[in-house]
């Protein structure tokens, strides 16, 4: 009996501690921040799809580059920047399914927990739909990107579907 009143207080102390952490700002505010930067990432990574697109389809004088507000750029720029934005966007949603398995572990020992997943895979849908546009449009550029940049593209492309799947 004595050492299941040390394991409660232990418990009631490790709830206590959490509590105490999360109550600065409300979680929904964290929630809310949290979700309008993968929203921002995704519509920027869906924007430089457009952008990849549209440079493919001018034609023979698809070599001038794009006008942007950063200046002219070629298709391998377009591609690379794209692609360094799918990491960043999977590296978000990694965490936020590390931050859900991190409040599963805590609701034993009685925080609140949301078990809602509708979100995440909401996350993991939008990510993984832009993830296949932007592999079609690197497949289809295959002969401006040359035989040094195709296969280094499509093993990043390989690490974060894997990752996505794995976790």
């Amino acid at each position: 009996l004595r050492l299941v009143a040390v394991v409660r207080a232990v418990l009631e102390g490790e709830k206590a501690a959490v509590f105490k952490r999360d109550h600065h700002l409300p979680l929904s505010f964290h929630r809310r921040q949290e979700e309008l930067k993968f929203n921002l990432g995704l519509q920027r990574l869906q924007h430089r799809v457009r952008e990849i697109q549209a440079l493919r389809e001018k034609g023979p004088g698809r070599d001038e580059a794009v006008q942007s507000p950063a200046g002219p750029r070629e298709l391998p720029t377009l591609i690379l920047e794209a692609v360094k934005e799918l990491e960043a966007a999977k590296q978000q949603v990694l965490k936020r399914i590390q931050i859900w398995k991190r409040q599963q572990q805590l609701a034993g020992n009685g925080a609140i927990f949301e078990e809602n997943l509708a979100p995440l895979q909401k996350r993991c849908e939008n990510l993984v739909e832009v993830y296949f546009q932007l592999q079609q449009q690197v497949m289809a550029a295959s002969a401006e990107l040359g035989p040094e940049l195709l296969p280094q593209l499509l093993e990043r492309f390989n690490e974060v579907l894997s990752s996505l799947v794995k976790r």
